[in-house]
């Protein structure tokens, strides 16, 4: 909703002012055309203004075809690269900085606002918005920085959630979801969908929501098999998990292989490893008469990939990870929907047992990246692989 009243406030302000031009930013580059630049056009059209305008791709721009002023959009991967650009026609009078929380710092906002504000523009100022969500964690670099801000009085300060939505931009489809969720777990409601900082608490999951079945649903059948795979060697242990992904986009934990060399004098070799594997998917197989769809790793683990290719000719997917807490923030929002459930078996119960364990480092909380304290969390990390790997499988994305 924030960003909707944003976009048509700077199409309303550009539509007032010829020489006006507004720039729009997103930490990472690629996710302009689908956010913010689409964002955009939905406000020109909303407005009924999109006749005067040409809508570019290559570069992303959208263009007044009178005045030749535009709404410009870039990524700000690199902050200093924005130093040296400049505007033709005009002058900058809007800046946006969208998803605000995944920028790196302070320093990286103060680099770019100073670019687009140095400009003298008499009694006219630049408007700067940031949108975002609040993260949990209170000592989050966004979340000091806003605090810094309360009694500012250049900054104007406002917190709005769905319940304020007058305009009905929201569907009622969204609506009962958000619902749904305060009534499976109110704290990530409040966090997510109130924009409440709620702190991350000792333990990072609620393990109300690891749900034990007996068996597969009769009215929730699967429709496919996903593997995901922590691996450890001769250092740690390594899990295999068997996810089954039903027709009501639920996720069951179907079974899990477990190896730990501890107390091993002989260590697995990565050819044992492989062949685990292999005989693991067979079983799957053959017990739910699923196909396979998604074999995930960790990106940083080359030979076993390697391992399986050369033996089985089957390629297991490297998971593009990001911060610990992005990838714990994944699971949340899957476990707060109630849609994750574990087969009651033998093989499961490391699984339980870790993820009841799994607690974050004290010692980090009060910092803009807390770690979780790395004893027994193997299962844990197959776990977020497997959700990061199919977030748009699993609509978490």
């Amino acid at each position: 909703m924030k960003s909707s009243v944003i976009s048509l406030k700077l199409v309303t302000e550009f539509l007032e002012d010829d020489q006006g031009n507004v720039v729009c930013l997103r930490k990472i580059g690629k996710y302009l055309s689908n956010s913010v630049y689409e964002q955009i056009k939905w406000a020109i059209y909303l407005l009924g203004a999109q006749d005067e305008f040409r809508f570019m791709s290559s570069p992303l721009k959208i263009i007044h075809k009178r005045t030749g002023t535009a709404f410009y959009f870039h990524g700000v991967d690199d902050p200093m690269k924005l130093k040296s650009m400049n505007i033709a026609i005009g002058y900058i009078m809007g800046l946006w900085f969208e998803e605000l929380a995944e920028f790196a710092g302070v320093e990286d906002i103060d680099t770019v606002e100073d670019t687009f504000i140095r400009q003298d523009l008499g009694e006219k100022e630049v408007k700067v918005y940031y949108s975002y969500n609040p993260p949990r964690n209170p000592y989050s670099w966004v979340n000091e920085w806003r605090d810094d801000k309360a009694n500012d009085p250049d900054y104007f300060l406002h917190h709005s959630t769905y319940l304020e939505d007058e305009k009905g931009f929201l569907s009622n489809q969204l609506i009962r979801k958000i619902e749904k969720y305060k009534e499976n777990d109110e704290d990530y409601w409040r966090w997510m969908y109130g924009g409440e900082v709620i702190g991350l608490g000792d333990m990072v999951y609620n393990m109300d929501h690891f749900q034990w079945i007996d068996q597969i649903p009769e009215n929730d059948d699967l429709l496919l098999i996903d593997i995901s795979i922590d691996t450890g060697h001769q250092v740690s242990a390594t899990p295999y998990l068997a996810f089954g992904f039903t027709k009501r986009l639920n996720v069951i934990l179907l079974d899990t292989w477990y190896y730990s060399p501890v107390n091993k004098v002989v260590k697995k070799a990565p050819s044992e490893f492989s062949k685990d594997l292999w005989e693991f998917e067979q079983r799957q197989l053959q017990t739910f008469k699923r196909n396979i769809d998604m074999r995930t790793i960790d990106s940083a683990e080359g030979g076993m990939r390697n391992q399986y290719f050369k033996d089985y000719n089957t390629r297991l997917h490297p998971v593009n990870k990001k911060k610990k807490v992005t990838m714990i923030e994944n699971v949340q929002d899957l476990l707060a929907q109630g849609r994750f459930f574990m087969l009651n078996n033998e093989n499961n119960r490391i699984f339980f047992e870790e993820h009841k364990k799994y607690q974050w480092d004290q010692d980090t909380l009060q910092s803009d990246d807390p770690k979780v304290i790395k004893e027994d969390d193997h299962t844990c990390d197959a776990f977020q692989y497997y959700v990061m790997d199919n977030l748009r499988k699993l609509q978490l994305k």
